[in-house]
């Protein structure tokens, strides 16, 4: 019975092991190609049969990309749209969540309720109303317009998770600075932000991210190249007659390996940010 046992739970082990496998293959393989169409030529992305490995290894796609003035302002909008409602979604999601975490006001559970129902609501129903709004009030094709629009996505989110982290923290905090004289702000600010550091780190990542994978709402609401961020500049590779592939490919990589950097450097807090309070 024992020798039955130990040869079933080999089995079950070499099951395993082989589903990862062929899970880890299933999630790689696309990145691996990436990867490797962007330092092939466009001919040979076409070849048949494909090949795996660049039978002539060559940076034309990458250096038509950094080379074009038009291509390199793709990232800057990019960055610069996704860096400012990044910085904006923490500040006032912080401000919030202290306040849904510490305070008890008429209306917070129906507040918070709206909140989370926001959730629930498929972006693409909004699509038409932003627009309108947004040529109504002239800031069609405008920073403004993209930053404002991304913010209604990402702040009932950052709403959330940052209360879920801050009700992880004793209330004890917020007294031990009221016995000694400081207000609300000061725990807030001198107390409380200097430990939430998981907390806000996790809120940014998740708020960058989103800002900068966006297509829809960056393709509905800017009109110009000048405008244009760096998933609407891969689309524009796309032409009637012929699909620039490698340099959609290098276009790609050069826009995820920031985002990987971001990523691994913030990991520990990501992750931390992300599963506390899970357990409360």
């Amino acid at each position: 019975m024992r020798k039955r046992h130990t040869t079933k739970d080999r089995l079950i082990t070499v099951a395993l092991h082989a589903a990862l496998a062929a899970g880890l293959f299933f999630a790689a393989f696309p990145i691996y190609w990436m990867l490797s169409s962007s330092f092939k030529s466009n001919t040979e992305i076409f070849a048949l049969p494909p090949t795996i490995l660049p039978k002539a290894f060559t940076l034309e796609a990458y250096a038509a990309i950094l080379g074009d003035p038009v291509k390199l302002r793709f990232f800057f909008n990019s960055y610069f749209v996704a860096g400012a409602v990044t910085v904006l979604t923490v500040l006032i999601a912080l401000l919030a969540a202290y306040g849904f975490s510490r305070f008890n006001f008429r209306g917070k559970g129906s507040l918070n309720t709206l909140i989370i129902s926001t959730q629930t609501i498929p972006p693409i129903t909004l699509l038409i109303p932003f627009f309108g709004l947004v040529v109504s009030y002239g800031i069609f094709d405008t920073y403004v317009a993209l930053i404002l629009t991304y913010l209604v996505f990402t702040l009932p989110y950052a709403i959330l998770l940052m209360t879920g982290y801050l009700n992880t923290l004793p209330r004890d905090l917020d007294e031990a600075v009221a016995v000694d004289g400081g207000t609300s702000w000061t725990a807030l600010w001198r107390v409380i932000v200097p430990i939430s550091l998981p907390g806000i780190v996790a809120t940014s990542v998740y708020t960058f991210l989103l800002c900068w994978n966006e297509f829809l709402f960056a393709l509905t609401l800017t009109k110009s190249t000048s405008m244009r961020t760096v998933p609407i500049g891969i689309q524009l590779l796309m032409g009637q007659h012929a699909f620039e592939w490698n340099q959609m490919m290098a276009m790609s990589v050069l826009g995820s390996l920031p985002l990987l950097l971001i990523y691994l450097v913030a990991q520990r807090f990501f992750l931390a940010g992300m599963t506390a309070g899970s357990v409360k």
